[in-house]
């Protein structure tokens, strides 16, 4: 059966931005695979980013860390966002790293038998994850149940080179990471960049970078950093999506919920089958399709399952051709970055929230 709409996703490409990546840095290269590889299919792109030179995966949660381990995945996987109660026998018999964020987690994991692994998460200004109040208690703790194997923070401005509280958080980890020398705690992976200090910053890199985005070929922020081309990424997800009908319309013709948008002239309007429960921003004004060789911008608001585009009155489209949402760009496409713009928010978000509805096909972009 053929899709109404699809994303498909260049492993080639994934490869090719890992190995830009590994190149920048020179040290062990995380591959962050949360929040379903952004969107991107969280044990294929995974298993595809082992095989292609990435060390070690990332992901949030610990089942996402399960997942991975039970499809196939060998190398070492943290997860960071596993909260006191989780299951930490499970991740330890499945081998995985576990951040570790406040005292009561460190005191649950150290209740585990054979020394689980941990990575000490440190807050040096990004006031979000990582021990803050708590750090001066944590090196009183003990720590002979447990392997620390690694120590980590997060930059909140990283894709701002220059920027005084990249050089704050830099210099504080640095601290805390002597800090715990001092009390024989000396982890063997020291790790701070995320994407952005990846392609920015080299001094930051210490043993391993972290990097999410970029590995799926997309800019940090492409108004401060540049697009994906001038980073030498190549974008990996191309989402297309069919024409559910094409009609003709007149001038003045109200289009969509709330009639907030008129046809001024006479022209051809396309109903793209795909709307916000597929991850379509329902904000967003000033993105639309690629068909025939051109863009047709959105029309009116997106509704639950559908979004309407101005084709033009001389367009030739029909209904049921496929039709370009974003893409690389190379041909004139919207891009992801477009319809961040577009929607008020960033390419993160739109890859990220394409949803279970829209199948996944590994496979070359089309067009």
């Amino acid at each position: 059966m053929e899709h109404r709409a699809e994303a498909r996703i260049d492993l080639i490409a994934l490869a090719s931005n890992i190995s830009t990546l590994k190149s920048a840095s020179k040290v062990d290269l995380l591959a962050v695979v949360k929040a379903d590889a952004y969107g991107h299919g969280l044990v294929e792109i995974g298993l595809a980013a082992q095989k292609s030179g990435a060390d070690w995966l990332g992901v949030a949660l610990l089942e996402e860390a399960i997942s991975l381990r039970t499809h196939g995945v060998r190398i070492p996987i943290l997860a960071w966002l596993v909260p006191p109660g989780s299951d930490f026998d499970s991740a330890a018999k499945h081998d995985i790293d576990v951040a570790v964020a406040s005292l009561v987690t460190l005191k649950e994991i150290s209740k585990l038998p054979n020394k689980p692994r941990i990575h000490i998460e440190v807050d040096t200004g990004m006031t979000r994850g990582g021990f803050l109040d708590e750090w001066d208690e944590l090196l009183k703790a003990d720590f002979s149940k447990v392997e620390v194997v690694g120590i980590f923070s997060h930059f909140a401005r990283a894709d701002e080179a220059g920027e005084q509280q990249n050089i704050n958080q830099l210099k504080d980890f640095k601290k805390k990471v002597e800090q715990l020398k001092a009390i024989g705690v000396n982890p063997a992976i020291k790790h701070l960049s995320n994407s952005a200090a990846t392609l920015l910053d080299s001094a930051s890199a210490f043993d391993m970078v972290r990097t999410g985005i970029a590995m799926y070929g997309l800019s940090p922020d492409a108004k401060a950093m540049g697009d994906s081309k001038k980073l030498g990424l190549k974008p990996v997800m191309q989402l297309r999506a069919k024409l559910y009908l094409v009609k003709e319309v007149a001038a003045g013709s109200p289009v969509g919920y709330g009639a907030t948008a008129v046809t001024e002239k006479d022209t051809k309007l396309g109903v793209v089958a795909m709307g916000y429960a597929d991850g379509i921003p329902r904000i967003a004004q000033g993105a639309g399709v690629f068909i025939d060789g051109k863009r047709a911008p959105i029309i009116g608001r997106v509704s639950m399952d559908q979004f309407v585009v101005d084709l033009g009155v001389s367009s030739t489209a029909k209904s049921g051709d496929w039709v370009v949402v974003f893409g690389d760009g190379s041909h004139g496409e919207y891009t992801a970055d477009d319809w961040g713009n577009a929607s008020l928010s960033i390419n993160y978000e739109i890859v990220t929230r394409i949803g279970p509805r829209v199948s996944r096909i590994y496979a070359p972009h089309v067009y």
